[in-house]
């Protein structure tokens, strides 16, 4: 079977295994069956996820010029304590702005290697937590906007890390940690102001991923450096696809890339 298609973020659905899904023009493809199969990607151009011009990719599936152009790339989107939609002020596009930042974000613990501090629009729990690989979630607070939960991930960071370790996530390497008292642990460094939003009580969400058989060294593949790659596919993690030589592509690193999928 033969499909071509441009790489975006691959779509989830939350399961007794994540269920992946890959969005070509012509093909929604099942990419849990494709394990165990033998798997020949292609690099055939490019699209800009933006602008939709065949023009090389700078950054997260963006042409040059969209990335530091566009609303969806402004720097708040990183540093959400950046965020100012909620004065009425605009960093690229306030209507934009308006509609992302002006609406409930919560702050929440992920363990995918050791526990981190995150943020996230409400209407993406749980995909956030699947795209970053973790194997537990809990919410910590619940804000009306994008600049509060920023604040509180700033004051949170200085106590616990913000950052996912790719390679332990990838290799499975789990720290043993309960992640309810590290929950307890931080609610002291969360500021006054904020403590009306902190959730007192909510589930864990545990989730199980897609894998086969985790790789002992780990080796990244990206189309900006490389034109081919095959291989067997033997997991799914994250927004990464494993491979039996340890080989790993980050679906969403390399948007915007068209490819060739061959599948034997």
């Amino acid at each position: 079977m033969k499909f071509t298609g441009v790489l975006k973020k691959m779509k989830t659905e939350l399961s007794t295994e994540v269920q992946y899904f890959m969005d070509f023009p012509e093909n929604i493809i099942h990419v849990n069956q494709l394990l165990d199969k033998n798997i020949h990607l292609r690099f055939k151009g490019y699209q800009c996820l933006n602008c939709g011009k065949d023009k090389p990719i700078f950054r997260q599936g963006f042409c040059y010029d969209c990335f530091y152009e566009s609303p969806q790339t402004g720097e708040w989107v990183i540093k959400p304590e950046l965020s100012t939609a909620h004065l009425n002020q605009q960093d690229r596009d306030l209507e934009y702005e308006k509609k992302v930042q002006l609406q409930p974000h919560i702050v929440y613990l992920a363990h995918s290697g050791h526990v981190k501090v995150g943020i996230t629009r409400k209407t993406q729990v749980p995909t956030r937590w699947i795209d970053q690989g973790a194997h537990q979630a809990l919410p910590l607070l619940e804000t009306p906007n994008r600049y509060l939960a920023g604040v509180a991930e700033v004051a949170l960071k200085a106590h616990i890390s913000d950052k996912t370790n790719w390679r332990n996530m990838l290799q499975n390497n789990l720290d043993k940690v309960d992640i309810l008292s590290v929950r307890k642990a931080l609610k002291p460094f969360i500021p006054e102001e904020l403590s009306p939003y902190f959730i007192s009580e909510t589930p864990i969400t545990e989730i199980n991923f897609p894998v086969l058989s985790y790789p002992k060294k780990i080796k990244s593949f990206t189309f900006k450096k490389n034109l081919e790659y095959q291989g067997v596919l033997k997991g799914i993690k994250g927004q990464y696809l494993i491979f039996e030589d340890g080989t790993v592509l980050n679906v969403r690193s390399n948007s915007g890339y068209i490819v060739d999928l061959d599948i034997h």
